[in-house]
């Protein structure tokens, strides 16, 4: 599933000509038949474009690496979409899992725009499952989990209360010890977690009994991340089902979050340290002053960077300083920065002009 360290690799390749294949897909059949059909007539045409421009053999790596994609897309278990990349010396496949424009880009560097903008406004979030064999974690979007297995996901429990059998004998306190045990896995979880969320910082879910989620709210460190509870034994619940459960608990919990913002940008504005609008906001994220950011959801703005950095100008469409969208460089650079940022449905910040911010400092 895509994610901030996987765009950011993908924005870092340069190396024409690079060929970037976006399919929106279905879940479920029959729709999804005429997924890998709609595919490759998308490969199609690039390949027809690339042979207009280059000697077949000049391209032929690249053409290799796009049909290769093609086979490996598992077509029967897509999300909302799927993205294909392909160069010289590069060929990956990226499950998304919200809906993009249909399309074959040629050029030097990766098509990514839709990426960033799906990335930075659709509801992502991770689902932490701890249960007394093995601790799942999972990327989350909206009600869609996906497992992550990297290591070292999924993590046992060796100690006692796991794999290991409970101590006995005169004065020995199985409870307690198996508490102990638990608290010094839980430890271990949440250093994992707490690498990937210094990466790519998003609301967490987290789902146990009872007993282990006081245990874990004990030890980590991630408190401020936890955005909702799933009590209960999750260890063997299908995704499918816990993500119906996790996507509840994380609703919840962010509408309370949203109010809590609305309630912060009201103070800010009586201690005068807001931004308002997107001049001001632009400058307040350039200074790296952005505690809270809150935008409307369908909120975009084009525009040109001035000289300076420091001001937007009318967009030209054209040249370096020109962005397709300066909303999604400013949620860029508050996340960089270490803030946080809620959306909100459109016309909620119309005082704002649809976008505000909570200030570290005043002006």
């Amino acid at each position: 599933m895509l994610s901030r360290t996987v765009l950011s690799q993908l924005q870092a390749h340069r190396d024409y000509p690079s060929v970037t294949i976006l399919l929106p897909t279905h879940r479920s059949a029959p729709a999804n038949r005429q997924d890998p059909i709609r595919a490759r007539g998308l490969v199609r045409e690039a390949v027809d474009r690339l042979h207009r421009e280059f000697p077949k053999r000049a391209v032929s790596a690249v053409v290799e690496n796009l049909r290769s994609l093609l086979r490996e897309v598992d077509w029967d278990h897509t999300l909302g979409g799927v993205a294909l990349f392909a160069a010289r010396r590069h060929a990956s496949a990226v499950a998304l899992p919200f809906r993009v424009r249909s399309r074959a880009v040629v050029d030097e560097t990766f098509a990514t725009r839709d990426l960033v903008f799906a990335l930075n406004r659709t509801p992502r979030y991770r689902v932490l499952v701890l249960d007394e064999k093995a601790s799942r974690l999972y990327d989350a979007v909206t009600d869609v989990l996906d497992e992550h297995v990297a290591k070292p996901f999924p993590l046992v429990h060796t100690g006692p209360g796991g794999r290991a059998r409970l101590p006995g004998g005169l004065g020995v306190s199985p409870s307690a010890v198996r508490d102990e045990a638990h608290k010094a896995f839980f430890r271990t979880i949440d250093d994992a977690v707490a690498r990937l969320q210094e990466a790519d910082r998003l609301p967490l879910v987290v789902a146990g009994v009872e007993r282990h989620l006081a245990s874990f709210r004990e030890v980590t460190r991630q408190a401020d991340a936890i955005a909702g509870m799933v009590a209960g034994s999750h260890g063997r619940t299908p995704p499918t089902a816990l993500g119906k459960l996790a996507w509840a608990a994380l609703q919840a919990g962010s509408t309370v979050r949203r109010t809590q913002a609305l309630v912060r940008l009201g103070e800010a504005i009586g201690a005068h340290r807001h931004a308002s609008g997107i001049d001001q906001v632009w400058r307040a994220a350039s200074e790296r002053r952005c505690q809270t950011l809150l935008v409307e959801q369908g909120f975009e703005h084009p525009a040109d960077v001035a000289a300076d950095g420091d001001r937007l100008l009318p967009c030209s469409g054209r040249g370096p300083a020109a962005l397709d969208d300066a909303v999604d460089e400013v949620i860029e650079r508050v996340l960089a920065a270490g803030g946080e940022i809620f959306f909100f449905e459109d016309g909620t910040l119309q005082d704002h002009q649809r976008i505000a911010a909570v200030l570290r400092y005043g002006r």
